[in-house]
């Protein structure tokens, strides 16, 4: 079955009840039983909801993977991998990651006794140098958030097997339209998907995705205990979202190319991060393991002062000012203020992330108005 088709019909079918094309929200929280313990596969609607099976069963495979978990949020998608672990495990980070994720492990986890080091993954053998007999995971972000660095999967993964730790792939910027990490090595892959897997700015939620049996036991334990779920309505939404992944995929790649070659030529315009451009850093890497490089743009103006970016900011108009990202319409951030804040300026800086930069999610309306749009805005 090819991807177009998978995200139509994968994991899912007509309701066997009523014929229904589309899932049915069960919206219950508890089922009817024949006896104790006699039931038809569903007892109580944090452990298992049939419209949240049918989307982990379709993102499962989306991802050519074996088991879906969804979850609340993507926060609560991190929660409950990094829950595996125990106070003096260890993890890799990538230095360059969303500002929620940093937060998590150093404000939460490292208070419980999990040491995190943030590294910087352009060269991936720098991970081994980094290893101790105390590391359990290496959490990758590809392409980063925000500054759309390109990290070699296959490369990660093949330290991980040797070193018999497990590998993560934050995917929520690429979705399995562009790339899918568990076929590259990865052990488990992670998403918000709220951005482009719902698409539509209606809904958050998170989701993991493995292969392996008994990490996916691991993880439902954890989904069931902890009680991070979602409710059916959203997991409806997901689904009818993920109906047209392919479709809005391929037009934010294409207008993500056009934008970013308009910003290039731009005489204000000083640095322009997107996986596509042929000078990126690790471009090769990213056309090797990527099928399109997406629309996620980070740039930075000539005039580097924060004001600078901020007045751009202000004047967008089909660009809005707000959090997030991947949905149908197109958004702008400033992450220094926004989506990182909570990463302290000296770690930002260090990791490349500069006060001035600015954030594009290219939505999918007429590229040529959104074009005008930075030309006004940017004048």
């Amino acid at each position: 079955m090819k991807f177009g088709t998978k995200t139509i019909h994968a994991g899912v079918s007509p309701d066997p009840t009523t014929g229904a094309i589309m899932t049915p929200i069960y919206q219950t929280s508890t089922y009817v039983q024949r006896s104790p313990g006699d039931h038809q596969g569903y007892e109580y609607s944090r452990t298992h909801n049939p419209t949240r099976s049918a989307l982990q069963s379709s993102i499962a495979a989306l991802e050519n993977g074996k088991h879906g978990l969804c979850f609340a949020s993507g926060m609560a998608a991190t929660d409950c991998i990094i829950k595996m672990l125990k106070p003096g495990d260890e993890v890799i980070a990538t230095n360059d990651l969303y500002g929620g994720t940093y937060r998590i492990f150093t404000k939460v986890f490292q208070e419980y006794g999990i040491k995190f080091q943030f590294v910087s993954m352009a060269d991936i053998s720098t991970i081994d140098q980094y290893v101790t007999e105390k590391t359990k995971m290496v959490w990758v972000e590809t392409p980063t958030n925000p500054l759309l660095n390109i990290i070699d999967i296959k490369g990660a993964a093949e330290i991980c097997q040797r070193r018999n730790l497990l590998l993560v792939v934050d995917n929520t910027f690429s979705t399995p339209y562009l790339q899918t990490p568990l076929d590259l090595g990865a052990d488990i892959v992670m998403h918000s998907l709220t951005k482009y897997m719902a698409g539509h700015s209606d809904v958050v939620m998170g989701a993991i995705v493995v292969k392996d049996d008994e990490l996916a036991e691991r993880l439902a334990f954890l989904q069931n205990a902890c009680g991070g779920t979602p409710g059916p309505q959203d997991c409806f939404l997901v689904l009818r979202g993920i109906k047209t992944l392919h479709i809005r995929m391929q037009r934010h790649c294409e207008n993500g190319r056009k934008i970013a070659e308009y910003l290039r030529q731009h005489p204000k315009v000083g640095k322009v991060f997107w996986p596509g451009l042929q000078d990126h850093p690790n471009h090769q890497i990213a056309q090797d393991q990527m099928r399109d490089f997406g629309g996620m743009i980070s740039f930075e103006l000539k005039d580097d002062q924060i004001q600078a970016a901020i007045q751009v900011l202000e004047k967008l108009h089909y660009f809005a000012l707000a959090e997030s990202l991947g949905g149908v319409e197109s958004l702008c951030g400033h992450p220094a203020t926004m989506t990182h804040a909570s990463i302290p300026q000296v770690e930002r800086l260090k990791g490349g992330l500069s006060d001035s930069l600015i954030r594009l999610s290219v939505g999918i309306e007429d590229v040529e108005d959104l074009i005008a749009d930075l030309e006004q805005a940017i004048g």
